[in-house]
């Protein structure tokens, strides 16, 4: 998966499109990740003792990682992300757009 936590990513389709927001965690074995203010779910909650507030709590639930696309930070364009071997032997990924590290 070339998508990372910390990455800003931009959604490609689903009730969310076109927004932007920060991977806020990636799962590589079930192929999604979770992003910040992007597919927001209600979950109801009872409150489990007398400290705790019950009521309806807004949270991400995650997607897949198909439906969203890296944002570069140097063009700041929605790119595919490719991979590139330094002369030191470390591998990086690259903007297929403007070529620049990621």
């Amino acid at each position: 998966m070339k998508i990372r936590k910390d990455d800003t990513v931009v959604v490609l389709s689903g009730k969310d499109k076109g927004k932007q927001g920060k991977v806020l965690s990636a799962d590589p074995k079930g192929m999604k990740v979770t992003v910040a203010g992007v597919n927001v779910a209600s979950k109801h909650r009872k409150p489990r003792n007398q400290q705790e507030e019950g009521g309806i709590i807004k949270m991400e639930t995650p997607i897949y990682v198909s439906k969203v696309q890296l944002v570069c930070p140097k063009c700041g364009k929605a790119t595919r992300v490719g991979k590139s071997v330094k002369e030191d032997g470390s591998r990086v990924r690259v903007c297929k757009k403007c070529g620049a590290e990621v």
